[in-house]
Parts: C-alpha cells; sequence; structure tokens
C-alpha cells in the first residue's frame, strides 16, 4: 500500500491519503531491480522517492508522500523518530513530524469479554472475581500443572522473536521459577528458542510448561486463569495482550516501550495509594529486569487487598475502538476540509 500515496503523488485531483505504520520493521525491501521489473516512474527512484540505500522500500511511499501518517500508539509515534527505533527512517519521520500522528490500537471487547467468554471454565467479572480460581485450577491441569489455587501462575503468549524479548524470558526462566511460580507459555516462531524452552520445561516439571504453535481459545482460557501476564518486548508498537490481560484480571508485567507504556499504569507506591496503578512495568531489556519485575509483582500477590485492588483497577480500563474510531473519523475530516476544490 506504500505505492498508493507515491503513485497519486502529482495527479490532478487525487484523494487525500492516511498512510498507517504498524510495524517500522517491515518495510518492504527488495533489490533495486524489482524497481525496474515494475515498471515504477524514475521520478520515484531516488533518496526523496522508494530508494533506500540503493535498494527499494516500498513502506517509503507511504512515509514520504502520505498526506498524513499515523502509528499505532502515541509512545511509538515518538520512538520511531528515534535512531534507536526508526529503523533509517527517524530523519524522514522527524521531518514529518507535523503530519505523524498516534492513535493507540483497540481491543475488540465482544470477543474478549470476561462475563461471557465460551472458551472459560467459568465467566466472571469485576464484581464476581472470586469465581476466576476456577479458572486458574482448570488451566494448571490442562498444562499439568498442580492445582494450587496459591501458587502464583505466571504466563506468556505470542511469537517467538527477538522483537518480543522471547529470548529474554528464557534467560529469566530459572530466576523466576525459583520465586516459587508456575509458569505457562503459548507460542511459535524461532526454531531454537521453541527447542530451548521444551527443553527448559522438560527440567522444571510441575512448574513450567510450554506449549508450540497457536491456539486462540486456549489464549483465552491463560487470559482468564493466569495470575500475571509478562510481555518484555524491545520494542511494541502497540500489543494486544497486555489490553486483553488488563480486562480478564491478569496483571501484565511489561516493558516500558511503544504501547504498553501508553495502556499500562506502574504500580508505584504513588500509584497504589491513588488506585490508578494497574500493572508492573520495568526499563531495561534484560532477564535480571524480567526477575525483579516479577519479583516486585509477586509481592503483590501476597497482599491480597492490594492485589484485588490492582486487578479490579485493569479491568475497568476502556481501551475499545470507541475512542480510537472518533480520532480517525477528526484525522479524515480534517484533510477533507483542506482538500483543494475540484
Amino acid at each position: 500500500t506504500g505505492l498508493v500515496p507515491a503513485l497519486l503523488d502529482g495527479v490532478a485531483d487525487r484523494p487525500r491519503t492516511v498512510f498507517t505504520i504498524h510495524n517500522l520493521a517491515y518495510q518492504g525491501d527488495f533489490p533495486a531491480t524489482t524497481f525496474a521489473r515494475l515498471g515504477l516512474p524514475e521520478r520515484l527512484w531516488s533518496p526523496d522517492g522508494l530508494e533506500f540505500y540503493g535498494r527499494l522500500a516500498l513502506i517509503k511511499g507511504g512515509l514520504a508522500f502520505a498526506d498524513l501518517l499515523t502509528t499505532v500508539s502515541p509512545t511509538y509515534a515518538r520512538e520511531i523518530c528515534t535512531a534507536e527505533h526508526g529503523q533509517g527512517f527517524d530523519g524522514l519521520l522527524r521531518h514529518r513530524a507535523a503530519e505523524l500522528h498516534g492513535i493507540l490500537n483497540g481491543a475488540d471487547y465482544t470477543a474478549w469479554d470476561p462475563t461471557r467468554d465460551p472458551h472459560l471454565a467459568r465467566p466472571f467479572g469485576v464484581t464476581t472475581l472470586a469465581r476466576r480460581h476456577a479458572n486458574k485450577t482448570a488451566l494448571q491441569h490442562e498444562f499439568g500443572l498442580p492445582e494450587q489455587t496459591d501458587t502464583p501462575l505466571v504466563s506468556h503468549i505470542g511469537r517467538l522473536a527477538w522483537q518480543k524479548g522471547s529470548d529474554l524470558i528464557a534467560d529469566a526462566l530459572p530466576g523466576m521459577l525459583a520465586l516459587g511460580a508456575q509458569f505457562v507459555l503459548l507460542g511459535s516462531g524461532d526454531a531454537t528458542l521453541e527447542r530451548r524452552l521444551i527443553e527448559l520445561a522438560r527440567r522444571h516439571p510441575g512448574q513450567l510448561a510450554v506449549r508450540v504453535g497457536y491456539d486462540e481459545a486456549l489464549a483465552h482460557r491463560i487470559e482468564g486463569g493466569a495470575d500475571l501476564f509478562l510481555m518484555p518486548s524491545r520494542y511494541e508498537p502497540c500489543g494486544l495482550n497486555q489490553i486483553y490481560s488488563l480486562r480478564y484480571g491478569c496483571v501484565p508485567v511489561v516493558r516500558r516501550t511503544g504501547g504498553l507504556v501508553d495502556t499500562v499504569v506502574d504500580a508505584t507506591p504513588h500509584a497504589l495509594r491513588a488506585g490508578t496503578a494497574t500493572g508492573l512495568v520495568f526499563e531495561e531489556a534484560s532477564a535480571w529486569a524480567i526477575q525483579e519485575a516479577v519479583r516486585r509483582a509477586l509481592t503483590l500477590y501476597r497482599d491480597r487487598r492490594r492485589w484485588r485492588q490492582l486487578q479490579r483497577t485493569g479491568m475497568a480500563q476502556d481501551f475499545s475502538w470507541d475512542e480510537s474510531a472518533l480520532e480517525y473519523a477528526r484525522l479524515y475530516r480534517a484533510l477533507v476540509r483542506e482538500a483543494p476544490a475540484a
């Protein structure tokens, strides 16, 4: 789709265009010969067009020529203007900062609603949190773990990839398990990581269980039964699992990056007193930082009053599409008003 704004450039009475960046790392990167094979206008082969260090980058068509740029969270919009997260496009994005808007992705609460989720052993809500124990014991049974409701159950769902910090989870697992927690993981991706996690599960029966693959129904059961959801992403444009976790009372433990910052309020002493905390947030992309964040979470877990408050505050958050859709509509209307008369 990056080609659309580029090909429309200079066309009379063209429609206005908005280009949305999900993940800047996926750039539509091809050799220069592809440009010629596509028969694209020669004027587009330049550093101001689609050329990127001697290669064709389709994403540049959107970044350079769209009237407005959006991405999937306010923090990610700021991050991609930096050298660390800009994937080589940070200069272009800083140049277009006035046209770049971060709008948070929304969750589909018709599909992710613990009060009527058909995948759960027992539906529950903010006022019926005690029913959640049935989902925890059912999840422990499904994964072959001891059915101990007092033992904290940590979870992770996602692609096993460098971006997601999956290698950091593997590094941190022995230390997390030494804290007395159980851990369940569902995901697939890097084959070396898959094998490593399976081997760790073999060494820690009764504490660690791993399922390789994608299973939507199981993902619902994990969100509805686990106590903690771990998301140590090196970068995360928005992320949805932490949003699902909040709604399901599965307290998220996330790294301070991208949309994770925009959706999870760290359980600092001040936020806990104010009743605004919804999860745990840590800074460093390291196994040690993950382990310390989980240790902090388990201290809270043992304080049942504060833990219930943390769960209920998270469940009360609204990250539906309602507000995000209004923001998109405002941008579209502004563009149409600015369009030159035919």
